[in-house]
């Protein structure tokens, strides 16, 4: 089973603003803001329904980056490993 290297903490990822060229945070996976409760629910089942059609099969993580300077928020996707 392939795991996300950002959600566990096996790498970072620098993202730049394109607003400010700013450093952006990351703020996690992007179903975490969609289902507050989803982090209950195993992997597979959180994928179903992250608004992604191809995140499962692709095994990718979209993540939710976020500018501290003018607020703009980026969705990267995440190869998972």
């Amino acid at each position: 089973m392939a795991v996300c290297p950002l959600c566990n903490s096996l790498k970072e990822l620098k993202v730049y603003c394109s607003n400010c060229n700013i450093s952006m945070e990351d703020s996690g996976k992007v179903s975490d803001f969609l289902d507050p409760y989803g982090h209950y629910n195993d992997e597979e089942t959180v994928k179903m329904g992250d608004g992604y059609p191809n995140t499962a099969r692709d095994e990718i993580c979209p993540h939710l980056f976020t500018c501290k300077e003018c607020g703009s928020n980026e969705v990267k996707f995440v190869q998972e490993e």
